[in-house]
């Protein structure tokens, strides 16, 4: 595996340092988000906040706005939240073991190991979805979650244990994928009893399928957006565009994008029209709306808008 590791990693910029600021960021931006739409936000956060003590110092909405983009803003939250701990209560340093890291905010388990291992070079296993489907398919059966955290350190290897986890996260990201593995590019093909998918009885959930619309007002340089409650469910306190109640679905739109949130695909319809009477908002300068912390579809609006 480390062999493989070696030659077959991908170059990617949280591998270019072992500095434990930069692993935490990396491990919690890549929570529920692909590689590919981490790498320009991770680069660009590190632009604005290069250092725990930075990040510690920022007002939470410049925190939002640079993690906007990235969704699950929850962790944007807590990952300043944890900054403040480390810079004032630890002196900027990260704790080294386990138990202090998961004092953290949102610091789990996993989290915990991977910053240990990589960052310290702890001997202690980590195991994510990538890791959990190549233990899986080398005992050619589901394992209990457990059970699988007791596989992975049973085959870690003391000596590279942070090398070593993140061979385990590669092959499954990039070998053993969920669908279709490349089994003749595994190099631990010969161990697994599985070499190809395990048949499951889960099934997927359907998609819910949604139209929804929204107002695109633009003025002398402005555009108009709506702020969240900050005591939302959801994205409290983010900014968006103000969504259009009752819309007639036959109008034409100024342009239709597709917009998917867990469960559910939206069709996305913009108007270039006012808010509805009663919307209370804010017209922001088409030159600052990149530094407000917007919902993804706001953002994506934007973009296709040319105003982002």
């Amino acid at each position: 595996m480390l062999a493989w590791y070696d030659e077959h990693a991908r170059d990617l910029p949280w591998r270019e340092s072992r500095d434990p600021y930069r692993v935490w960021l990396s491990e919690i931006m890549l929570q529920q988000t692909r590689v590919a739409a981490v790498i320009a936000h991770y680069r660009e956060f590190l632009r604005r906040f290069p250092t725990v003590e930075k990040l510690a110092a920022a007002r939470e909405a410049s925190v939002l706005a640079a993690w906007s983009g990235l969704g699950y803003y929850r962790r944007a939250r807590l990952l300043h939240a944890a900054a403040k701990v480390v810079a004032r209560e630890c002196e900027g340093k990260f704790p080294e073991t386990i138990e202090g890291l998961r004092e953290l905010p949102g610091i789990g388990r996993y989290t915990a190991a991977a910053i240990a291992s990589i960052a310290f070079g702890k001997p202690v296993a980590v195991v994510d979805g990538n890791v959990g489907r190549v233990l899986h398919r080398l005992s050619g059966k589901r394992l209990a979650e457990e059970k699988l955290w007791e596989a992975a350190g049973g085959l870690l290897d003391p000596e590279r244990p942070g090398d070593f986890n993140q061979a385990m996260m590669e092959l499954g990201a990039t070998v053993c994928t969920p669908r279709a593995p490349a089994c003749l590019m595994c190099p631990v093909v010969e161990l697994c009893a599985a070499r190809g998918e395990i048949a499951t009885s889960t099934k997927a959930m359907p998609q819910i399928k949604r139209e929804i619309h929204y107002a695109l007002h633009c003025r002398d340089g402005e555009v108009f957006l709506v702020q969240r409650a900050h005591n939302a469910s959801l994205m409290p306190g983010m900014w968006e565009f103000p969504e259009i109640v009752g819309a007639n679905s036959t109008s034409t739109p100024l342009f239709t994008l597709r917009h998917s949130i867990t469960v559910t695909d939206y069709t996305v319809n913009v108007q270039r029209t006012a808010a509805q009477a009663g919307v209370r908002g804010k017209w922001v300068g088409v030159d600052r709306v990149g530094c407000l912390p917007l919902t993804g579809l706001a953002r994506k609006i934007l973009r296709k808008a040319d105003l982002l």
